[in-house]
């Protein structure tokens, strides 16, 4: 379980890729790695990923992460060059204060930065999400206007949503500009999307208290409410069948 505060901003400086995936290893990461152990979880631009080597004093300080297809299909990792920086946390302790939000580092998708705008000392930033399909639903209905988001594993207020242009909104303040790697990226590149978890199951929770039905279960569930609403109003007459 991660909050969605960076910690600190690591530098890659090695991949090497294969058929099964491919290793990274960041480096200039020394403050992280004070109390490290191999097979620590470490959420790197959100993706929660176990260190299989790591070294304090080298490089700055070192760690090596492996990455299968499937993170490397639902993340950016696998754009990252040599030189690239990228978000890094730990992941939380019992003992800290919580701040941010559930953050899972259990990436969903990723979407396109179509829009930067500054803001007085804020950054505005506009992000689309690719169109739905079988396998990858839309993640639209859990983005919702001062909700919070996970963009590249920090944790963010939504300022707006268009669900038409499948579309949204944050704003980075000038502190938040300084500490994670958003704001630096321009448009047209990819962002690391993870949705809030709650939201995710409470519609599986409703989902399953109405039947399992899924969306014909809730439609089904909605015009009953308005049909027996509007029968209260004495605007539909009352039925009479049995």
């Amino acid at each position: 379980m991660f909050t969605g505060l960076i910690e600190h901003l690591g530098t890659v400086s090695a991949i090497h890729r294969d058929d099964g995936g491919c290793a990274l290893t960041i480096s200039q990461s020394a403050p992280i790695l004070v109390d490290c152990h191999i097979g620590d979880s470490i959420a790197v631009n959100g993706a929660c990923l176990t260190v299989v080597e790591f070294e304090v004093e080298r490089d700055g300080g070192y760690f090596k992460i492996w990455l299968a297809n499937e993170t490397l299909s639902r993340t950016d990792l696998g754009d990252r060059k040599v030189g690239d920086q990228v978000n890094l946390e730990r992941a939380m302790g019992a003992h800290v204060r919580f701040g941010g939000h559930f953050v899972q580092a259990h990436v969903d998708i990723t979407a396109t930065i179509i829009r930067r705008a500054l803001d007085g000392d804020s950054l505005r930033l506009w992000f689309q999400l690719p169109e739905p399909t079988a396998e990858r639903s839309s993640l639209l209905p859990y983005i919702i206007p001062k909700g919070y988001v996970t963009l590249d594993g920090a944790s963010l207020t939504v300022t707006s949503v268009d669900d038409a242009e499948r579309t949204f909104g944050v704003m980075l303040i000038q502190h938040t500009q300084q500490k994670i790697t958003l704001a630096k990226k321009a448009n047209g590149e990819r962002v690391n999307i993870e949705v809030d978890m709650v939201g995710k199951y409470v519609e599986k929770s409703v989902v399953a208290a109405l039947g399992g039905g899924g969306g014909e279960a809730m439609r089904t569930f909605v015009q009953r409410i308005v049909e027996e609403t509007l029968i209260h109003k004495g605007i539909l007459p009352v039925s009479t069948d049995k």
